[in-house]
This record gives structure tokens, sequence and C-alpha cells, in this order.
């Protein structure tokens, strides 16, 4: 391959964690005889690191669209990190109209929409019960107690009133939700379901308050990252695997580590999915949103390249391997500016798939030799090496197929965690 441009070796000095100063005072309910300056006091004694994500995307076509009618959305997700001290971060970015946030409550989730009793806690945004979000933008809510233990489940209720068509969604979470009759019952318990969603509108963060210096690692990517044919609300995506391995495996001293997952079914590192809004924006376009706006952002990794191989044009085959390097030197570039390290992971084999050729896993054999020998990356990731078979080395093992001979079943995608070095995160 022709040289890319060269990159400073990586100080591996910069294992200091970075300290993050949350300027929240604008959004604190001040209790009666406070000052602002107490609120902005408060405010500055919390660190906050993300402890479940995803990636927003939209607006869906209107054949795709989910509406809501004056019901109330229950949202089920897992954190990765405990804490005591939870916000939750919304999203209108990719909204025309405002978006009114009638309530929003968060607690530990129980079975089918139920949440446990006595954890059910209200969410405000600037000391009131509810908001409206600009188009375009996203809001973060107050800060409010809960005891969160690590790998617990979260339910954050959102009452939508008067209908609302859900432009900022994640589409594929693989994990099911729900949705109410009408009504109000964000504060309840109980909630009386009018169907399951499948995926996660308008919610694309959730933050813990740490004292202890905790990180995150942001995995940004396509379908193999965000689980695609992993089994559904189980999470056994690669990402969920690593995030059990590094509290399993933790020592006395370690500063813990939350796992974000802002992976996208059919995204691409270097352009638009053509006509596919829920495929996202490409990894280029999203980064600074998807990844360096995540709180805590310590660690990067990277896995994102297969759709861009599959889908370009047979007569960019030649320069495309450049083209994806050239790509990935702007994501560590972009996040060395905010001290993260950056991981990369090579691309996984999928001989047998439909839309496999020889000319094109070429493409992803010269981009796999370039992630491992470039030196470009501060880590490499070899989830190539941990599926592949070793008699057929352009196809997955058998035994990590998820079926459809791209991506992994979920004993793939635990092989996947496995190949991560805990040594990197000080482990």
């Amino acid at each position: 391959m022709p040289a890319l441009p060269s990159i400073d070796a990586p100080c591996r000095a910069r294992r200091g964690f970075l300290q993050r100063s949350a300027a929240l005072a604008a959004g604190l309910a001040l209790a009666p005889g406070a000052t602002l300056a107490d609120g902005a006091a408060a405010a500055a004694g919390d660190t906050w690191t993300a402890t479940w994500g995803t990636a927003p995307v939209g607006p869906p076509t209107a054949a795709n669209a989910l509406s809501f009618s004056n019901q109330t959305l229950r949202l089920v997700v897992r954190a990765s990190l405990g804490g005591g001290r939870v916000r939750v971060r919304l999203s209108n970015e990719f909204g025309g109209t405002p978006l009114q946030i009638g309530a929003a409550w968060i607690g530990i989730a129980s079975a089918e929409g139920s949440v446990v009793a006595g954890s059910n806690t209200q969410l405000n945004f600037a000391g009131r019960p509810g908001a409206v979000v600009a188009p375009g933008a996203p809001l973060l809510s107050d800060p409010v107690d809960l005891v969160l233990p690590p790998q617990a489940d979260l339910a954050i209720s959102l009452y939508l009133p008067g209908n609302v068509v859900a432009t900022s969604v994640h589409d594929a979470a693989f994990q099911r939700s729900y949705a109410s009759s009408a009504g109000n019952f964000a504060a309840s318990n109980a909630l009386p379901i009018a169907r399951y969603l499948y995926s996660w509108p308008f919610l694309t963060e959730v933050d813990v308050a740490s004292n202890c210096g905790a990180t995150c690692l942001v995995a940004i990517g396509d379908s193999q990252t965000d689980g695609m044919l992993s089994t559904g609300t189980a999470n056994r995506r690669w990402t969920d695997y690593l995030a059990r391995r590094l509290q399993a495996e933790s020592l006395p001293g370690c500063v813990p580590v939350g796992v974000v997952n802002r992976g996208i079914c059919g995204n691409r590192l270097l352009l638009d999915a053509d006509n596919a809004p829920l495929a996202g924006r490409d990894c280029m376009e999203r980064f600074d949103r998807d990844v360096l706006a995540t709180a805590g952002a310590r660690y990067l990794a990277v896995l994102v390249g297969i759709n861009d191989i599959i889908n370009v044009p047979s007569q960019s085959l030649s320069t495309l391997a450049d083209d994806l390097a050239a790509g990935y030197v702007q994501l560590i570039s972009r996040a060395r500016t905010r001290g993260m390290l950056a991981l990369g992971a090579t691309l996984l084999p999928y001989e047998g798939y439909v839309w496999y050729s020889a000319a094109r896993d070429g493409v992803r054999q010269r981009v796999n030799d370039w992630i491992r020998n470039s030196g470009a990356f501060d880590a490499v990731l070899d989830f190539e090496a941990a599926v592949r078979d070793p008699a057929w080395p352009t196809r997955l093992l058998a035994a990590y197929d998820g079926g459809d001979h791209l991506h992994p079943n979920d004993a793939g995608y635990e092989a996947m965690a496995r190949a991560v070095p805990l040594a990197l995160f000080g482990y």
C-alpha cells in the first residue's frame, strides 16, 4: 500500500485518566435557600462516566417510523458500571420539530415492563419535571440519587403527551422495551403494556457519577458491534461480554471501566448508506456526537469497514484500502485530541456471505494488514484471528457463525470479547 501520513508513536505515559469538569449549574434544581453558587459547587463535585449508550439515527422513512399518542415509553438498558447518582441524555437530534417530554423517571427494571419497588425516581430538567427538546438538539437530565449495581437493567420511562413520531431512534436495539396504553405511567411501578418495542426512541446515554476516576470504552462500528444475530434481550453483543469481563476480572485498585456501544446496523466508515436512514450517518460524520461527546470516554474501539467494502462500486476497489486507512487515521487523530487511546479491530472474515467476492475480500485483508502493522492505533484487537476458521481463514469458524457467514453468534461475540487484552485498561 502507498505510505500514509505518519503518526507520532503513542505516548504510553498517557495512562493518566482525564478529569472532566461538569458545568451543570444551570440544570440543577436548587433547594430552598440555596444559591446558584451552591449549585455550581455541587455540580463541580460530579465527575460523569457513561454506563450505557447507543447511537441515534433518523429520521426514518414513513414506512419505518414509530409513532406514539399520549403514551409512556419504558426503555430497558443494561448498565455496565454501577453508581449512586445518575443522569440520562435524550436526543431530538434528527427531529424537525420540538419534542415534548411530559415526565421522565428512572428505576431498576423488573419483569415485563415493571420497575423494582422503591427504585423508580423522577428525573428533572433544570428543576422541572418535563422538558421540550429543541429540534436537532440533545438534552441532559438533572442528576438524581439512585443505587445502581453494575450490570443492572435500568428502566427509563418517558411520557410523551400528544402525537409524537420517533425521529431520533436507535433502530436495532436487540432488547425488548415497552409502550403503554394511553396515559402517563412514568411514575408507576407497573406498566399497562400496549405493545413491545425493539428500538430505543429518544434515549442515547445513561451516565453515573464517579469519585474513583471511572472511565469508559466507546465502541463505534456497524452491525457486528450492534449485535446482529445475537440472542435478543440477553445482552450478548461483544461489548456486553467485554463489560462483564471488566467487572468479573477487576482487581483491587483497578479503575472501573464501562463500555458504551455506538454500533449501528448497516453503518459505514466513509459514506452514508444509500437511501437507508436507519443505517446512520457514516462514522466520519457522527464521530464527534457519538464518541467525543460521551461522558468519561477514555478508550475508542473501531470495528467498521465491511459495509464500505461490500457496497463500493467495483471500479473503486483499487483505492478502497487506502481510503479506509485514511479514514481510520482521521478517527484516531480526533480521539487523541481528547486524550483517548484508539484501539483498532481487524475486520471479520465473511466468505459464504451473499455479497462476498475474492476481490472484495482482498481489500479486507489489506485493511487488516494495515491495522495490524501500521502502528497507527495504540493497540490492535485481533477479532479476525479470534473467530476465523484456522483451516479456512476467509470464513468464520462454524461454531461462531450466526448463520449468514457475516455475523457471529453469541459464542462468536464472546470470543471477540475474550480477544480484548484487559491489560490495556490497567487490569
